[in-house]
């Protein structure tokens, strides 16, 4: 009898050009992404705001190690748009669940030109005293059926993740599944170090696994 495959896992371990920023739950409306979440890890999200360029809202939850986790969602009655929203929610369906991962870098433009096509166009997006530039695709999602990571580069001195309320939830592991690990980790070889960002060889997916208040928990 053939022995069953075992999992292969692939860390990146190279560069620092890139940093993990954060990660998104999405969902069809913001309440049912705030559940989700706040379900998996067992604490409350705090009030985030609009987009008002992709009329799109948001609640945050603060981690540690400057980390922040976004539920986010098309508003209410948004009407449609010609250019597709980040993280392509325009065509979300399904229950609400983790859908990205996204990484700063300092210079967004350099960053895409060290990459493939499919990552997207820099766009410059505010909400209240918050800016940045974010790499929007054309079709909306991103490469390797949106398991790529999207990129950001915040401008100015501020980030979310310092002034939102701690809630002594810790990142441990972002497994990042998709049939083409290898590929995918090996684009971001290069320019990410981050031993919690875990390749594996499999279906098409995202599951974050945390150390909460409440002990360990698992948020896809």
């Amino acid at each position: 009898m053939e022995e069953p495959k075992k999992e292969r896992l692939f860390s990146l371990s190279q560069g620092k050009s890139m940093q993990f920023d954060h990660i998104a739950v999405s969902g069809t409306t913001l309440e049912g992404a705030t559940a989700h979440a706040e379900a998996a890890l067992g604490v409350s999200l705090q009030s985030g705001g609009q987009h008002a360029q992709f009329q799109t809202h948001n609640r945050l939850l603060g981690l540690e190690d400057g980390l922040y986790l976004e539920a986010l969602a098309v508003m209410p009655d948004a009407p449609q748009r010609d250019q597709p929203r980040m993280f392509g929610i325009d065509k979300f369906q399904g229950p609400p669940r983790l859908t990205n991962w996204i990484c700063r870098c300092d210079d967004i433009d350099a960053t895409l030109a060290t990459l493939p096509d499919g990552f997207g166009t820099p766009l410059t997006i505010e909400r209240g005293d918050f800016r940045w530039r974010m790499a929007v695709p054309q079709a909306g999602f991103l490469p390797f059926d949106n398991c790529a990571p999207a990129f950001i580069q915040w401008l100015g001195d501020i980030h979310p993740a310092p002034l939102l309320t701690p809630s002594k939830c810790r990142l441990e592991m972002l497994r990042v599944s998709h049939p083409d690990a290898i590929e995918l980790a090996a684009l971001f070889t290069p320019h990410l170090k981050d031993d919690r960002i875990v390749f594996a060889a499999g279906p098409a997916g995202l599951r974050a696994s945390f150390t909460t208040p409440n002990g360990p928990a698992d948020l896809q």
